[in-house]
């Protein structure tokens, strides 16, 4: 029996994940999938992995709130229960001037015999069992949000190893299907049986070879580019007027690119370097680097952002 296709592999492999985007084949063997295909599957996965992290997000805020309420009901409850001691001082207080209002040498002024004071009396009882019950309040609501968020952070701790597993499953078929979107990355035209890769002249209204066509087209594909793209230009050294090379700009006006853009030059770069037996890249420069396919080399200062590729990857073909 012939050995799958990696492209049946790669759909065997979200099948078995759970998290597939499109129905597995019974007794036949899977098609091959398109680019679109892979495309919209990776997109989906993208989307599906964004959406796990947001609700374990959530739920970290979820608890963090449930926590702050069990803070703040252990702050109600200490308030409570120092007024409950100092309303049971009270109530001793009261106690003793009773006791002792039944001996004739109490002082009358603590204490005095008259509807007033045993008015006092009962409003102080009275004060002393509101703030009784208040604490008791006060320990039922903290119990409860202690409860709660003991709750919460048990459900918190399942949901977040669910959400890791999800997010892992659903990342490892993203990585497989990269790498089938990588082999579907076309082989550039001319390259000879030893290796090597024939000469081209520029074509079309563009003045460039159809190799770096095919590296420009590749690389607009795969990347959302956030300037337009520089190839042929005359009275320069280099691959440029050769119609061998282009510059994909990360900023404009000879300025340093953004956080954002400055990573998607990165990966521009791996990504050229990675294709480059396929494509016939001779080598990239990018941030005053060179690398021709066996590691980066730093690269003389030639004065200013633009010169010294800061701004932009510049990718010459052989």
């Amino acid at each position: 029996m012939a050995a799958s296709s990696p492209a049946t592999l790669a759909i065997g492999l979200i099948a078995a994940a759970a998290i597939a985007v499109l129905p597995a084949t019974a007794a036949s063997a899977a098609p091959k999938p398109t680019e679109a295909e892979l495309r919209a599957q990776l997109k989906q996965l993208n989307t599906k992995v964004d959406k796990l992290i947001e609700q374990y997000n959530l739920k970290r805020v979820e608890l963090a709130k449930a926590q702050q309420a069990a803070e703040t009901a252990e702050a109600k409850l200490a308030t409570a229960e120092q007024a409950l001691t100092t309303a049971e001082q009270r109530v001793a207080e009261i106690a003793r001037l009773r006791y002792q209002n039944a001996d004739p040498s109490v002082p009358t002024l603590m204490l005095p015999q008259n509807a007033g004071s045993a008015a006092l009396l009962e409003q102080l009882t009275a004060e002393q069992q509101a703030v009784v019950q208040g604490v008791a309040k006060a320990r039922d609501d903290k119990q409860q949000a202690s409860e709660e968020a003991a709750a919460l952070a048990t459900r918190i701790k399942s949901d977040t190893a669910t959400v890791a597993e999800q997010r892992d499953e659903a990342e490892d078929v993203i990585d497989d299907i990269k790498d089938k979107l990588e082999d579907l990355v076309p082989f550039g035209t001319g390259r000879k049986s030893d290796g090597s890769w024939a000469p081209e002249l520029p074509t079309g209204s563009d003045n460039i070879t159809s190799r770096t066509r095919l590296m420009k087209a590749q690389v607009e594909k795969n990347f959302s580019l956030p300037f337009e793209v520089g190839c042929f230009r005359s009275g320069s050294s280099g691959e440029h007027p050769l119609g061998r090379a282009c510059d994909f700009m990360m900023s404009t006006g000879g300025s340093m690119p953004t956080a954002v853009n400055n990573a998607l030059g990165d990966r521009i770069a791996a990504w050229a370097i990675k294709n480059q037996d396929k494509l016939g890249v001779k080598y990239v420069i990018w941030k005053q680097r060179i690398n021709h396919g066996s590691g980066w080399s730093s690269m003389s200062d030639r004065g200013s952002v633009t010169e010294n590729h800061f701004d932009h990857v510049h990718i010459s073909m052989n």
